[in-house]
């Protein structure tokens, strides 16, 4: 049984929305926030349209590599709900397919894989937050969240390889903390993070789990839970950081 999300912190009839939200963490965040008692209306935003019987779902497109497809998703949240409270990227690229592969070398750097990796990791969380952050609750606390990874910590970086994946994550983090700066002038209310959801039993991780300890291997809805209970305990304060799935604040 899935964990049930209780985002008391944010008061009720809250309005969210799941960017990424038919992807393994995705879906588990959107299955646990349409069971939140306080929630009234989830917004999933992905890359193809799918209909839901769940009267509270709102299906949006979105291509995190298109601006104007963002601006087009930001205008249909803001006409479906006007504010929101919660917006949460949950999207990520790790690999994809053979001509796509985490480096473990130098000599496996590509310019293409690169620039692939920081438009799906970084530039497109950024100008999801460029549209996105303008609709947050001004009048009570709301939240925007990216999922962010450990190995993005330049302190944390002991085993190397991995550029483009560690390198866009470095940056996603560098532009949550920019963002959560501009967004203290604008909103006192708003908090910019980045989320660590540990190893999650997903496609993005399946092909690098064979070293990963049973203990450590965490379900979609397992990792859905402890991230938006880390949401429920952030203030203000917290805004421009990056934590992991136990609260543990993750050092840039």
């Amino acid at each position: 049984m899935n964990q049930r999300a209780q985002l008391r912190s944010f008061g009720d009839n809250l309005n969210v929305a799941v960017v990424g939200g038919t992807g393994g963490i995705g879906a588990a965040l959107v299955d646990q926030l349409s069971d939140c008692p306080f929630v009234d209306t989830v917004l999933v935003l992905s890359r193809i349209e799918r209909s839901s019987p769940n009267p509270r779902h709102k299906s949006i497109t979105i291509d995190l590599e298109d601006e104007d497809g963002i601006a087009r998703a930001a205008l249909a949240a803001k006409n479906a709900v006007e504010t929101l409270s919660l917006v949460i990227v949950a999207t990520g690229l790790l690999h994809d397919g053979a001509g796509f592969q985490p480096e473990r070398s130098w000599k496996e750097l590509s310019p293409d894989s690169l620039l692939r990796a920081f438009q799906v990791n970084a530039f497109g969380p950024l100008l999801v937050a460029k549209h996105f952050l303008p609709l947050l609750d001004k009048n009570r606390k709301s939240v925007f969240a990216a999922l962010s990874a450990r190995v993005g910590s330049i302190e944390d970086n002991r085993l190397g390889g991995w550029y483009a994946y560690r390198s866009s994550k470095a940056a996603l983090n560098m532009f949550i903390r920019t963002l959560s700066i501009e967004l203290s002038r604008r909103n006192s209310n708003g908090i910019c993070v980045g989320l660590h959801p540990g190893t999650v039993d997903t496609t993005l991780s399946k092909p690098f789990q064979r070293n990963v300890p049973l203990n450590d291997l965490k379900s979609p809805a397992q990792s859905a839970g402890q991230l938006l209970d880390v949401l429920d305990v952030l203030s203000p304060e917290d805004t421009g950081a990056v934590f992991a799935w136990d609260g543990q604040r993750i050092p840039f």
